[in-house]
């Protein structure tokens, strides 16, 4: 691969732009530093074909104390002008809340990029990524992550980087790297690996039943496609000082304060070398099965090794400081070491082995399709609810608008980890696992021609103790099925963990991970799949990035597990119900001539209007002619279709129709067919004798049989009365016959709806009320 780096000068601003490009995967990369965002610790601009992202690092200059966490902020930004958009609101302009999938973006670039940042730094750093142009081929979210990279790569901090990333489609049993929009449509993979030269850091993916080694060659062959764009940020790291250096460790030449240092450190040293002796006693003395057991069991290590330290005469400051700094990670060394050398977990199950489950549906008795699904002490009640069609939600964001039909949200209330908290807003946590359990569903859902309903997931997380999200998946399949919902597949998912040293010399993969084994050298790896293969993946990790020997091991393993899975979940209901529930809506969806569509919403949406206000139901039209009528009644569901296809019917000659008398002229009556046709008996079909004036027969308003003679080539329907026994009665008397010798005046031409106009039926307007 050949990069081009070059130095551009502005002279009369003094600015000095360094530009690093090369060819990636057939499209030019382009990484720019220096010009813009220079009050920033880095800044960049990354342009892959006409797709423009900006990303900036800035660390705080302060530590905040007392924290326990890297204070690491990452936020992703989606600007409308980047794809030539105003807001579709009528008050607001200015781009709201980030939408879903900025939320989704960030936290896969902060998933990616987290675990190469040294710990021991508590100064803030915040990552923002800024699109700034999309050319609508080449998607953001990738050059977003190599734009965090690059921005990192140059600022100075402790971070282990660079990495970069690549997306992977499958078209035709063929891998596509980086596909343009349009080839995303076509493939079964969606695929996004993130890494380093040598390993995996990051896996997200969604996919259409995917064995599980095609998957594991798609990762490969990713980490492998991304390491053109690794060579552009390399080659930008050499080329740039950074503004600010790493953080070092103050050595200070006070001897008061060495000696204190020096005091602190032997303290901690006293405390861990009492854990070392203690932990493996009071941790595997016995089989801790519940998450409570295990939280009394890290309560005691932490008031023995104070009652240790009390007894060794330091004060209580010291004390709570030794007990914060070295019990919760000599907990995780101790929970390793025993998986690794031991094949021994906390709960006491093998290493590939599934908490207890359960499965149950219909555990409700109004709400449309209901599951409770419990995995140890991980517990999700999910619940369906079925909608009209038009209740799909409208999305607006830098790829322009769009439908969504299937939507799963996912709730997770501060009494599930047995815990008080403020209830807010939905948080990104909550955002990322109900995208994640939408996602493993979705290739199973049926296509809207098959189940036009709009349909609607909320999973409960009622409990939580590992891997809610895949609990939700688990739940989410029984609820469609118990709705009635008929998808292709049931779809579940698990959690895989790992217990590893830092080189990864030796490690372990752990099934259904939960609290204690989610520590350093961990991974989370969460897979979800039919019993014919994946339909989503999500990594993240807390090493320095995954092999290929664990990645398959994880894949295998994880198989199995889907497969004891799927058998519970089968139990408990085996197929999609074949009725909905009496509770949900009734829908009927049937197929029109799109030019009839214009018909059915009458002038100004007249038409369709009326059939909503004598109904009641909801009437959605598509521009295929695809025509969806929803409602809670049945009867009256079919009093709307019954008018809707009475509009669009196609009359023949022959048929026999019930219709009104709406007009009355000397040369004949005109009878309406249908809400937009009519047609015209002509005086000498009106009775099997002669008559002088259709009103000395007729009166406006009388309902008659009538028989299509014929339509002529314009459209127009001739109608007959005679032969028809339905009309009778109304020759009995011999009303209106005459004694003259000719029929009224000649037939006049008229238009195909009858009433005055030679064209063809009502116009469609542009516009109506209610969506069609």
């Amino acid at each position: 691969m050949l990069i081009q780096f070059c130095n551009l000068t502005a002279k009369a601003h003094k600015i000095m732009e360094k530009v690093f490009s090369g060819d990636w995967l057939g499209r030019p990369l382009t990484i720019k530093t220096g010009h813009v965002a220079k009050q920033a610790d880095a800044a960049v601009w990354v342009q892959y074909g006409e797709t423009v992202v900006q990303a900036t690092v800035v660390q705080a200059k302060t530590e905040r104390a007392g924290i326990e966490f890297f204070p690491l902020m990452v936020d992703f930004e989606e600007k409308l002008y980047a794809a030539g958009i105003i807001k579709g609101s009528r008050w607001i302009k200015r781009e709201g809340r980030p939408t879903d999938q900025s939320v989704l973006t960030g936290r896969m670039v902060d998933r990616s990029i987290r675990p190469l940042f040294t710990p021991g730094d508590n100064r803030d750093i915040q990552v923002i990524i800024t699109v700034l142009a999309v050319d609508q081929e080449n998607d953001y979210d990738v050059v977003a992550l190599i734009a965090a990279s690059a921005a990192l790569s140059i600022s100075g901090l402790n971070w282990n980087g660079p990495i970069s990333c690549v997306r992977v489609g499958l078209i035709e049993d063929k891998f596509v790297f980086n596909p343009t929009y349009e080839e995303q449509l076509k493939s079964s993979l969606d695929l996004i690996v993130a890494g380093t030269d040598k390993k995996v850091i990051m896996i997200e993916a969604g996919a259409n039943e995917i064995s599980e080694d095609i998957m594991l060659k798609a990762i490969i062959a990713g980490q492998k496609e991304m390491q053109g764009a690794l060579q552009v940020i390399n080659e930008l790291k050499k080329n740039i000082t950074p503004k600010i250096k790493a953080a070092a460790v103050k050595q200070s030449t006070d001897a008061a304060i060495l000696e204190t240092e020096k005091k602190n450190k032997e303290l901690l040293k006293l405390g861990e070398d009492w854990l070392t002796a203690n932990i493996k006693n009071i941790l595997f003395d016995k089989v801790y099965y519940s998450k409570g057991e295990r939280k009394a069991a890290v309560t005691a290590i932490k008031e023995q090794l104070n009652e240790y330290l009390t007894a060794q005469n330091i004060d209580g400051e010291q004390r709570s400081n030794i007990v914060k700094k070295t019990v919760e990670k000599a907990i995780d060394a101790e929970v390793t070491r025993a998986i690794i050398e031991e094949k021994r977990r906390v709960d006491g199950r093998a290493l590939d082995e599934i908490r207890p489950l359960s499965a149950e549906v219909a555990v409700l008795p109004r709400d449309h399709g209901t599951s409770l699904f419990s995995r140890g002490e991980t517990q999700v009640m999910c619940i369906v609810t079925l909608g009209a069609p038009g209740l799909e939600q409208s999305l607006e964001g830098i790829e322009g608008q769009s439908k969504k039909r299937y939507m799963h949200h996912y709730n997770f209330p501060p009494y599930s980890v047995g815990e008080t908290s403020p209830l807010r807003g939905t948080g990104r946590r909550e955002i990322g696992h109900g995208a994640l359990a939408e996602k493993a569903l979705l290739p199973m859902i049926p296509t809207k021609e098959d189940f036009p309903y709009a349909v609607r997931l909320v999973s409960e997380t009622l409990g939580s103790n590992g891997s809610s999200s895949m609990a939700a998946t688990c739940a989410s399949t029984l609820a469609l099925m118990d709705a009635g919902v008929p998808i292709k597949k049931p779809v579940v998912g698990i959690a895989m963990g790992l217990a590893s040293d830092k080189t990864l010399s030796h490690w372990e993969v752990l099934t259904d991970i939960q609290d204690l084994e989610d520590g350093e050298g961990g991974m989370d790896f969460k897979i979800t799949g039919t019993d014919a293969g994946l339909t989503a993946i999500q990594l993240d990790t807390k090493t320095d990035g995954l092999t290929e020997e664990i990645i398959a091991k994880t894949l295998t393993q994880g198989r199995d597990a889907l497969n004891q899975i799927l058998a519970v979940v089968l139990k408990a209901l085996p197929a999609p119900r074949a009725e909905l529930s009496k509770y949900a809506p009734r829908l009927v969806s049937f197929t029109v001539d799109p030019e009839k569509i214009g018909a059915i919403i009458g002038p100004g949406g007249k038409v369709i209007n009326r059939i909503i206000d004598e109904t009641g139901v909801s009437i959605d039209i598509e521009d295929s002619g695809l025509v969806m009528i929803c409602g809670t009644d049945a009867a009256k569901v079919d009093e709307a279709v019954r008018q809707v296809k009475e509009i669009v019917h196609v009359f023949a000659a022959g048929e026999i129709v019930k219709g009104k008398v709406v007009r009355l002229l000397d040369f004949g009556a005109f009878v309406s067919l249908n809400a937009s046709q009519d047609g015209m008996v002509h005086v000498s079909e009106l009775a099997p004798y002669r008559i002088e004036k259709p009103s000395d027969f007729l009166t406006v308003g009388d309902m008659v049989t009538v028989k299509i003679k014929e339509i002529d080539d314009q459209g127009r329907v001739n109608l007959t009365m005679k032969g028809l026994e339905e009309n009778a009665d109304l020759w009995k008397e011999e009303k209106g016959k005459s004694n003259g010798s000719s029929f009224g005046g000649a037939r006049p031409s008229f238009g195909s709806n009858g009433r005055g106009g030679a064209g063809h039926g009502p116009s469609r307007p542009s516009r109506f009320g209610g969506r069609r």
